[in-house]
């Protein structure tokens, strides 16, 4: 069912009138997590498009939880999509990103009835969005299975993920807990991911980056004091550097998990700062 908005949203310099139409099936099924919602300027058309996912462990999450920015995305001129997707432990980690995969086709088909080109995709997640949206911009075989490529995506940013390089995470934690004596969480990474090494490696962003791949540009967002998702923004970005894929790898000071997230798109912030010069040099207007 969709339920279709008309909002005018104030800002310092003014106010604009935004269209918000929430729970679109983006899939032939009737799973209460295949929605998303789409946040557009008022007339909008050929308008470049963010596709955001949410984060949450891969547990928990929804599109919801955007805060400000559809609201500054749609000033400054762009259509925002967010999407839910199913979660574990009810199905696997391909069936999640699968989802993503199948919400992204779901924007190249019908996003220009919502004044939104398919055909200029920002591509953002945050926490475990951020794994997802790396993967969906570095494995071509998801959009593949729905007779797409890589091409409409002109820019990727995930925003403090921890899980570019599975292996790596899984390793650097349980190396942890066996010299502190701890145990491992219940829910750690290795349980979330399972216990094959070849989908630990199939599931890493950085497994699909390969010289001479046509891949988008990169922004990868990352809180500067914390050291596991700082040692993963720099492994990531040292792949990309090295396949010859643009990257900034930009590490926020004085802020936190949420925070990082909360505050994308706020004036003033040093990481919206690093994204708005991003955007306006890789999606074309």
């Amino acid at each position: 069912m969709k339920n279709l908005l008309l909002l005018v949203v104030a800002f310092a310099g003014g106010a604009f009138a935004q269209t918000v139409t929430r729970d679109v099936r983006y899939a032939e099924s009737t799973h209460e997590r295949h929605v998303l919602d789409v946040h557009a300027p008022a007339g909008a058309k050929n308008a470049p498009v963010v596709f955001w996912v949410h984060g949450g462990g891969w547990q928990g999450g929804d599109k919801a939880n955007v805060q400000v920015k559809p609201q500054v995305f749609n000033e400054k001129g762009f259509v925002f999509v967010a999407l839910n997707h199913r979660l574990l432990p009810t199905v696997e980690m391909g069936a999640i990103i699968r989802d993503v995969a199948q919400a992204f086709a779901w924007v190249q088909i019908h996003i220009a009835r919502y004044g939104g080109d398919p055909r200029r995709v920002l591509v953002m997640g945050h926490s475990s969005g951020a794994q997802l949206a790396a993967l969906l911009c570095t494995d071509e075989r998801y959009l593949k299975e729905h007779g797409l490529t890589l091409a409409p995506i002109k820019g990727c940013v995930p925003v403090d993920g921890d899980t570019f390089d599975i292996p790596a995470i899984i390793e650097v934690a349980e190396v942890r807990a066996r010299a502190h004596g701890q145990p491992l969480p219940k829910f750690g990474h290795r349980v979330k991911f399972g216990n094959d090494q070849a989908l630990h490696r199939d599931f890493s962003a950085v497994t699909h980056v390969t010289k001479g791949k046509t891949l988008s540009p990169f922004l990868i967002l990352h809180v500067a004091g914390h050291p596991d998702v700082s040692a993963q923004a720099q492994r990531f970005g040292a792949v990309l550097k090295d396949a010859g894929v643009r990257v900034q790898v930009f590490g926020a000071k004085d802020t936190d998990h949420g925070r990082i997230n909360a505050n994308l798109g706020v004036e003033g912030d040093p990481a919206t700062a690093a994204l708005w010069e991003f955007v306006t040099s890789v999606v074309p207007r």
